[in-house]
């Protein structure tokens, strides 16, 4: 099967689904830990919709990034432009896989740790949740790269479907 030339607004609309769910997961982040602190002090947890919301949004996040794991089986993904330099598209690859793990992992240790009270869990989140942040801002200035110094069509496939 050819790679595609871009992907499908399926695709897209997901990547940008899961980036907003990731954002989200940041912002929301403080009170979760305040909860999991409560916790871990033996102290009874009241009902917070935003800490719910965290829980959901990881949730949801697991579940986009099956999905998106599942078209980019079936329907495969652009390949690199051509003028990128060989160590860029291996970087490019390890980002994305490291970046497909993380929103696979983080979830699963997140519902370890509140649903199943795994500190181990808990403290492997917090770990993912820094080197998570680290890949983003790589992938986003890859994109950013792309655009500007090699010029090529990467961030507007990620814009625009493929026909």
């Amino acid at each position: 099967m050819a790679a595609p030339t871009g992907f499908s607004a399926t695709q897209i609309r997901l990547h940008w689904i899961v980036f907003i769910l990731i954002v989200l997961q940041y912002v929301l982040h403080e009170p979760i830990s305040d909860a999991w602190h409560a916790y871990e002090r033996g102290e009874e947890i009241a009902f917070n919709p935003v800490v719910a919301s965290h829980v959901a949004g990881g949730i949801l996040v697991l579940l986009f990034a099956l999905w998106r794991i599942a078209l980019r089986v079936k329907r495969g993904a652009p390949a690199a432009p051509e003028q990128e330099p060989p160590i860029l598209k291996l970087a490019a690859s390890v980002t994305h896989i490291a970046l497909y793990a993380l929103m696979i992992l983080m979830p699963l240790s997140g519902m370890a740790a509140w649903f199943g009270g795994v500190e181990a869990a808990a403290e492997g989140h917090e770990v993912m949740r820094v080197i998570l942040l680290a890949l983003v801002a790589l992938h986003v200035l890859g994109a950013l790269y792309h655009q500007f110094i090699l010029k090529t069509d990467v961030l507007i496939r990620m814009r625009k479907p493929a026909a």
